[in-house]
């Protein structure tokens, strides 16, 4: 046998023998997962039911009694607290001189006004005036559904902000908003680490999944916009 293999394999051998245990995972992994899913919340670029999905997949490979509800649960608060923070700063914006317009430029404004011009930059006027209309129908319920379909909540926050909606209002319906969304991901995560002997393979393909849920509907508009595009050509 060659040594410097037999040594690579001892060397990986004693990796797994001596990874962290599940208390030192879980006394580091969860005040992360709280953290990155507030930023996520905060800044919609963070894939945030990728963690929850991938935070699912390792609680299922856990012998520790409750893992799985330790994730819904810490998920589904940091995401209702980074929605109620954005939708405060938001309020803050719209309560400002310059806040009405919608704040079409942000430079010199305050910083509620600039965190709702960035709320605005997110919510093109297609997918708001529609946000409107099922605001308008539904109520604070439609919130639940927004927070299911990719990029669909940042419009409906934006239309319950020039709707004036208060915050207390707002938090209500965003309750079981975030306790489905962090369901839905959790599901997701369980499936792959239910498919998979391994957390890392169950990552992967939960990862793969939520990325592929989150660009579908991007994808289909796209899609329909090229078709109509050459269906007006060939009616020119």
């Amino acid at each position: 046998m060659n040594p410097v293999s037999g040594a690579g394999h001892e060397l990986l051998a004693a990796a797994v023998t001596h990874a962290p245990p599940e208390s030192t995972q879980q006394a580091v992994g969860y005040p992360s997962l709280f953290l990155l899913i507030v930023i996520g919340a905060l800044v919609p670029v963070v894939p945030t039911g990728a963690l929850v999905s991938s935070a699912a997949v390792v609680a299922f490979h856990q012998t520790a009694p409750f893992s799985l509800l330790l994730v819904f649960g810490v998920s589904a608060f940091a995401a209702f607290l980074g929605d109620v923070a954005l939708y405060w700063l938001g309020q803050r914006g719209m309560g400002s001189k310059l806040g009405s317009p919608l704040l079409e430029r942000s430079r010199g404004l305050g910083e509620g006004s600039k965190w709702l011009a960035a709320i605005r930059e997110r919510a093109p006027e297609e997918r708001l005036a529609h946000a409107q209309d099922k605001l308008a129908d539904h109520g604070v319920m439609v919130l639940v559904l927004s927070r299911l379909v990719p990029a669909g909540r940042i419009p409906v926050m934006l239309a319950c902000l020039m709707a004036k909606m208060p915050l207390r209002q707002f938090a209500r319906g965003d309750v079981p908003a975030c306790l489905a969304w962090a369901a839905t991901y959790q599901l997701i995560g369980i499936l792959g680490g239910s498919l998979f002997s391994e957390p890392w393979e169950g990552v992967v393909a939960a990862v793969g999944l939520t990325l592929v849920i989150s660009a579908a509907p991007a994808a289909w508009r796209r899609l329909r916009g090229d078709r109509a595009d050459g269906s007006d050509g060939q009616h020119a």
